[in-house]
């Protein structure tokens, strides 16, 4: 897949790992979404994904223990692939260190498949006759947006453990500035296209409002 080459390939890499590949891929991952790109249904997810934030205040080698805590528990037992990367910040503010994570929604059971029976549609009655079972199946709009606050709360516990265990007072909190109790609009992503575009000055000015609203 050329998503995951780009990530693992850029040079701003701090780790990488992947894992639970089934057998057939001969642990190369990139055996395994490439499988996903031509044998996953079409109207099916070949992966889901997660960028997730590594606090500033961490150490590299405690990103990185985080980074793998992380994968593990919003992954589980599926398929998974991550990067962290540690790009300077495009508005000066040091480096913005992240976890770049994609994993396979195809849960393991066990049962040996080939390649393209991996991404069949599940047969509940005889599993070993369908593909293996997406956690995400029939799961409405509503479930699946609850899952989502979930999961940005798990990332949160997992990041503010990290801050406490090493001995820092920042903190992060997953939820919206409304819920929060912070009566002003969130800030826009602006893209790096946008920053490259803005003179010194405006990235200067933009900066020190982002320090005002903090």
């Amino acid at each position: 897949m050329r998503d995951a080459k780009k990530y693992r390939d850029r040079k701003d890499l701090i780790a990488f790992a992947y894992g639970n590949m089934p057998p057939w891929t001969q642990d190369d991952p990139a055996v395994f979404w490439k499988a996903s790109d031509k044998y996953e249904r079409a109207n099916g997810a070949a992966y889901r994904e997660h960028e997730i934030a590594l606090p500033s205040e961490l150490t590299r080698e405690q990103q990185i223990e985080l980074a793998g805590q992380l994968t593990y528990e919003l992954v589980g037992s599926k398929p998974f692939q991550y990067a962290v990367h540690g790009p300077h910040a495009s508005l000066g503010d040091g480096e913005n260190t992240h976890l770049h994570l994609m994993y396979s929604d195809r849960m393991d059971d066990s049962i040996d498949r080939s390649p393209e029976q991996t991404f069949r549609r599940y047969n509940p009655q005889h599993p070993e006759r369908g593909g293996r079972r997406k956690d995400s199946g029939g799961k409405n709009s509503m479930q699946m947006r609850d899952e989502l606050i979930a999961t940005r709360k798990k990332c949160a516990d997992l990041q503010n453990a990290a801050l406490a265990k090493y001995g820092h007072t920042a903190r992060v909190d997953h939820r919206t500035l409304k819920d929060q109790g912070i009566d002003r609009e969130p800030e826009r992503h602006l893209g790096q296209a946008r920053v490259r575009s803005m003179s010194a000055d405006d990235r200067k000015q933009y900066s020190a409002q982002r320090q005002q609203q903090a």
